[in-house]
């Protein structure tokens, strides 16, 4: 179904005065995406772990003529409802409202079979791939139907379609991502002019993918910037009427 959104070419504008929060910007996928956006227009909310390396992409976007981002510092395994509340109030406070929210932050955990799985890294892995995307949905959907339209894009990943060994907490996740995803547009589907969707990214030159493949040869693999025309297409108003959709961000 998607064939032609992995080819989908942006006009210079589509992002224009469009206000997108990027969980995950400091680095790999969720930075690519902030940077692409911003550069079709948008004011990027950047949201991660690690100050430093958001304000490197703060930098960049600022170096590249883009319009001011934010940056909201945010550890996803341990956050707060009160920190959620805060975000979603400073974003009100700021701009009014929220067109885009791409939940990209997630972790590995450990590559084995589950009988074997650490229970406190299951927790860990839950609370942040899992735990914390319910938060930020649940905390910044009324300013998500302040938008026009607005886009909430989930996460995904082969592993959480079919089962596969020794992906352990990280595929249960990506199941319960592709659950959350699916419930949430039917909800919204006949309530809303909100769209809500999953990205399959496939392998992509991440940390994340040098920790599953520590063998593999990083050139061999897809940059992130690579696979931004399904992200785009899916934050921009072509994507109108496209929601409760698993896409693939690269062909097969």
């Amino acid at each position: 179904m998607n064939q032609d959104y992995t080819q989908y070419q942006a006009p210079d504008n589509l992002l224009q005065d469009k206000v997108i929060l990027v969980t995950g910007a400091g680095a790999g996928i969720g930075k690519a995406a902030a940077l692409s956006f911003a550069r079709l227009g948008a004011t990027v909310v950047l949201l991660g772990r690690t100050v430093e390396k958001l304000e490197q992409v703060y930098d960049q976007i600022e170096a590249e003529g883009g319009k001011q981002p934010a940056i909201v510092p945010l550890n996803l395994e341990s956050a707060s409802h009160v920190e959620y509340r805060q975000i979603a109030e400073t974003i009100e406070q700021e701009f009014g409202r929220l067109d885009g929210l791409l939940l990209n932050a997630a972790i590995l955990g450990d590559i084995r079979p589950l009988e074997f799985y650490p229970m406190d890294l299951f927790e860990k892995v839950m609370a942040t791939n899992v735990n914390a995307q319910f938060m930020l949905v649940r905390t910044l959907l009324p300013l998500l139907r302040q938008s026009e339209q607005g886009s909430i894009v989930f996460t995904t990943s082969s592993v959480g379609r079919v089962g596969r060994a020794n992906w352990g907490a990280y595929a249960i996740s990506k199941f319960a991502v592709e659950g959350m995803m699916q419930t949430l547009a039917d909800e919204l589907k006949d309530t809303s002019n909100i769209k809500v969707n999953c990205v399959n990214p496939g392998a992509t030159r991440t940390g994340m993918r040098a920790s599953a493949y520590p063998a593999e040869e990083p050139a061999s693999v897809c940059p992130p910037d690579a696979i931004m025309p399904l992200y785009n297409f899916l934050m921009g108003t072509d994507s109108q009427g496209v929601t409760g959709q698993s896409l693939d961000a690269q062909k097969k």
